[in-house]
């Protein structure tokens, strides 16, 4: 199909904007920033406002050439002819956060084992490897273990130690939800195991502290009731996307999970967690037909589940970027978003409403400006 032909909807500049924004950057420097990792973007980390709403997270290149720029707060879009135009838009950098000046009792540093996302969520990646890392079976997306080979983690974090950096995070820096990752490990689990552990051991440290796992279909189901009962709130099942053409192109190991494990997976997660306490990414770019991706995310909708836009980005170090693959249109971010946005609140579904995680940050997404 043909993005944007459709003269009669007129199209939110504010949206657009944001879109922009998120795949162009914007022309400062953040203290918080995510070099490497699982994805979905190595941003530097603001809070964005607009008019009276303030307080929104922000993942977005930090772009020297971006036409964004940022002056006493405001952002502004410059022009080859050197004239700016007020976006209506603020954006202030998320402030380095105390715990990164801690290390552990071994000499690890806390920053090495969780990280500041947005102003106030811990993200950790639990395992930093993956059985799926090697090619050809690596999803061409994925970085996950480019930071470990930096030396800016450990490959596996124990719950001691993320027990000890998530009470700091809440007591220094105002933490108030925490998302756990994994790299997939060889056993029937997925990485489930080591993420129950670890949401029992944080959250005897910080009891109440909103927690999301994320991690492939477990290949018994019961894991799920098993994270649930550790004492996760939100659960990630996150499939990027949903044609399988996209999905072997994109992600060959992965892809060898079938749609239909997903489905079993995510209707188990519902049964569960409860409706909207249970998402997947889904990536823009990858070449999926936009509407059947909005579709998609519809169907994603009815059964319960919060399907979080993301644009994909080449992160450097992935194969995509190896490749040359470039971003997605804005405008096709933006009519993407805004169709999975429309759905998201005719079900009276909101990120917000996840409590923990991705959705419930959205600083990576433009769908909390859709209004989803």
């Amino acid at each position: 199909m043909s993005v944007g032909t459709d003269t009669s909807t007129t199209v939110d500049v504010r949206i657009m904007t944001r879109a922009e924004l998120a795949l162009h950057g914007v022309a400062l420097a953040a203290p918080v920033c995510r070099p490497d990792g699982a994805g979905p973007s190595d941003d530097g980390h603001f809070v964005m406002g607009h008019g009276l709403v303030d307080g929104a997270n922000a993942a977005l290149p930090r772009n020297p050439d971006s036409p964004y720029s940022v002056r006493d707060g405001k952002v502004w879009l410059g022009d080859e002819a050197g004239t700016f135009k007020d976006t209506g838009l603020t954006l202030r950098t998320v402030r380095r956060p105390k715990f990164y000046d801690l290390t552990t009792a071994d000499g690890t540093s806390y920053e090495q084992i969780a990280r500041l996302h947005g102003s106030d969520v811990l993200a950790t990646t639990v395992v930093q490897t993956c059985i799926r890392y090697a090619e050809p079976d690596r999803c061409r997306f994925c970085t996950i273990e480019e930071s470990l080979r930096s030396g800016a983690t450990v490959a596996a974090k124990t719950p001691a130690q993320l027990a000890e950096v998530a009470e700091a995070a809440v007591r220094l820096d105002g933490v108030r939800q925490m998302v756990m990752t994994t790299g997939t490990t060889t056993g029937p689990d997925r990485g489930a195991r080591n993420l129950a552990r670890s949401v029992r051991a944080v959250l005897a440290a910080v009891p109440g502290l909103p927690i999301q796992v994320q991690c492939e279909p477990p290949g018994d189901l019961a894991w799920i009731r098993e994270l649930h009962d550790a004492g996760a709130t939100a659960i990630g099942i996150h499939v990027e996307a949903l044609d399988d053409a996209v999905r072997q192109r994109w992600m060959p190991g992965k892809s060898t999970v079938p749609m239909a494990e997903y489905e079993a997976a995510w209707d188990e997660a519902v049964r569960v967690f409860g409706p909207n306490r249970v998402s997947t990414y889904l990536l823009v770019g990858l070449g999926e037909d936009p509407d059947e991706l909005i579709a998609g995310a519809g169907a994603l909708i009815d059964r319960g589940v919060y399907p979080f836009v993301v644009p994909f980005r080449p992160m450097r170090g992935t194969l995509a970027a190896q490749d040359g693959i470039p971003a997605p249109d804005a405008e096709l971010l933006r009519y993407v978003t805004e169709g999975v946005a429309a759905q998201l609140r005719t079900a009276g579904m909101t990120g917000a409403d996840q409590k923990a995680g991705c959705a419930a940050c959205g600083a990576c997404s433009v769908l909390s400006t859709a209004g989803g």
